[in-house]
């Protein structure tokens, strides 16, 4: 499939990268020819500083790698031409232009994918499957936690949109239920516009908490899910791709010696075949475009999401809880 990629900051030139492994990279559109001259020159491909001039090359895909702020221009430039496409998260800076993405996407009968990555995470696959099967007793609660130091790429939008998306996205996933309501807490510490730390309660229709931590604040680099259930506790390390999956039994109490409490713990680490999730993004992607059927992510998928993230963000900005059902 010859496809192409609008946008090589920092995950545009691994889109770049992976497109050339898995498909035929034709060409990269980026205005910045400091950025774009060396993508071309590695994988000696068209280079454009004008994205409309990639997309008027014969494309079957298209990555939409730009800054947030532009997503719903490129998006439906792309839209525009007739060309089936990915766009990185979050899908758009509001409710209103995401809807906007994905009506136009389906009145053109064309692809829409959003790349929330961790969805293509192994450890996610495995977890969502077994979950579903009631391998783990009812899930209660839900906890992540993706913390790390600030990241000199980000620009314009704060820490909840930037990380949190992800978290939230997941927990979207996992649990398979609407979020009933939002309640955020956070600050700034170190950036100077936007939040770069805050915690983020979520109450999902069927009766299951979710709890989002994120920050640019911690010195070492942490992403990982929590799933507290009837039978087990799970957790998955996004980072090695691991599931671990706990339980245990209590034996005969002394009630006269609580200091020693006979309890056995049981801990199983799931095997999980360890994958480049962005590369099992867009090989779904292209095959979602191949075969005419949705993709892992949807927009729909992707403006829910997006919708939460905005309310969370209300939230911290009002210390009000943000009913969303």
């Amino acid at each position: 499939m010859r496809v192409g990629v609008i946008g090589v900051g920092a995950m545009g030139q691994n889109h770049a990268r992976v497109y050339s492994e898995i498909a035929d990279l034709v060409g990269i559109a980026d205005p910045d020819v400091k950025a774009g001259g060396p993508v071309s020159n590695r994988f000696n491909v068209s280079y454009y500083t004008d994205p409309t001039h990639l997309l008027r090359e014969e494309l079957d895909a298209v990555s939409v790698c730009v800054p947030t702020q532009l997503h719903a221009k490129v998006a439906l430039e792309a839209i525009q031409a007739g060309v089936p496409l990915l766009v990185e998260k979050p899908l758009a800076t509001t409710v209103a232009e995401a809807n906007r993405i994905v009506d136009a996407a389906k009145r053109a009968g064309l692809t829409l994918a959003v790349g929330h990555i961790e969805r293509h995470n192994p450890a996610t696959a495995v977890v969502k499957r077994q979950v579903e099967e009631g391998q783990y007793g009812d899930l209660v609660t839900a906890t992540t936690r993706r913390v790390s130091s600030f990241p000199g790429r980000v620009r314009d939008v704060g820490v909840v949109m930037d990380l949190g998306v992800h978290d939230i996205d997941i927990l979207r996933y996992i649990i398979g239920s609407p979020v009933e309501s939002v309640f955020a807490l956070g600050g700034r510490k170190i950036h100077e516009q936007f939040e770069d730390h805050a915690n983020v309660l979520l109450r999902f229709r069927n009766g299951v908490n979710g709890f989002v931590e994120v920050n640019w604040l911690t010195p070492m680099k942490v992403r990982k899910l929590a799933l507290t259930c009837l039978k087990n506790f799970v957790e998955v390390d996004y980072i090695e791709q691991s599931v671990t999956v706990s339980s245990s039994t209590l034996g005969p109490l002394d009630p006269f010696n609580l200091y020693q409490i006979p309890l056995e713990h049981h801990t199983q680490k799931i095997h999980v075949r360890k994958e480049e999730p962005l590369k099992r993004e867009l090989q779904d992607f292209l095959e979602a475009v191949q075969h005419k059927r949705p993709p892992l992510v949807t927009g729909e998928d992707a403006a829910e999401t997006l919708r939460v993230a905005i309310a969370a963000t209300e939230s911290h900005r009002t210390g009000k809880l943000v009913q969303l059902l």
